[in-house]
């Protein structure tokens, strides 16, 4: 799914009072299909420009569309729907990995990743379930709960979960930064891999200008963002 952003602007306020500019996007575009890497270093915005995208914030002003990029017939305008309207959209097409698992410690690698599910209307489907994990490497840990799995295991869990409900667009913020780099190439892989198989568009947060080269498309948010920051990306 193609996702545009048009005069997004995000701003905070000090504990003085004061106006801080956030994020400041005059146009961006995520063409369909595309998957990309969105560098910064920290601070810089990256995550609160993810929350805008999913709909978990809003913005002051601008306009998110999902679909056609000139937003014409079958065109989802984010910014117009309520926060139960966005709930639901970000459940049946947005898939989130984080960059720590939160993963619930009292349920399964199977249940986490089916309890995906229940955030839409989707019925739960176990057998997709059991593919996403077997294809992270996990078939045989289906009934490990995350207390008996190791970080780098637990984020694999974390991926197959945001792919749960066939996700169009998988949003991934630094989901590779608490990993070695052995785990960190694993899961970057098994990341690009699985949207392919989906066809969903990926849109991945780093600092990391190494995980950044493995994406076929890499933007600087210090560019696309007239609120930025000079920033040194290392």
């Amino acid at each position: 799914m193609a996702v545009r952003l048009q005069n997004v602007v995000k701003r905070y306020f000090g504990p003085d009072g004061s106006v801080v500019p956030v994020i400041d996007v005059p146009d961006f575009l995520l063409a369909d299909g595309d998957q990309a890497a969105l560098i910064g270093s920290s601070g810089s915005g990256k995550t609160t420009l993810l929350h805008l995208i999913a709909g978990i914030l809003t913005p002051d002003s601008g306009q998110i569309l999902f679909g056609p990029p000139d937003g014409g017939p079958g065109s989802v305008a984010l910014t117009d729907l309520t926060e139960a309207q966005r709930d639901i959209f970000r459940g049946q097409y947005i898939g989130y990995i984080f960059q720590t698992h939160h993963l619930l410690p009292g349920f399964t690698a199977l249940e986490n990743v089916l309890l995906g599910m229940t955030f839409t209307r989707r019925a739960h489907d176990p057998p997709w379930a059991m593919h996403l994990l077997s294809a992270v490497g996990l078939a045989d840990r289906l009934h490990y709960k995350p207390a008996k799995l190791s970080v780098g295991q637990q984020q694999r869990v974390a991926v197959a979960r945001a792919l749960a409900n066939r996700p169009t667009l998988v949003l991934a913020d630094e989901p590779t930064g608490a990993l070695d780099s052995k785990n960190a190439q694993q899961v970057l892989e098994l990341i690009c891999n699985l949207c392919s198989e989906i066809s969903a568009s990926l849109l991945m947060v780093t600092h990391d200008l190494e995980v950044a080269s493995r994406l076929g498309r890499t933007y600087s948010l210090s560019q696309l963002n007239r609120a930025a920051v000079e920033e040194v990306v290392k």
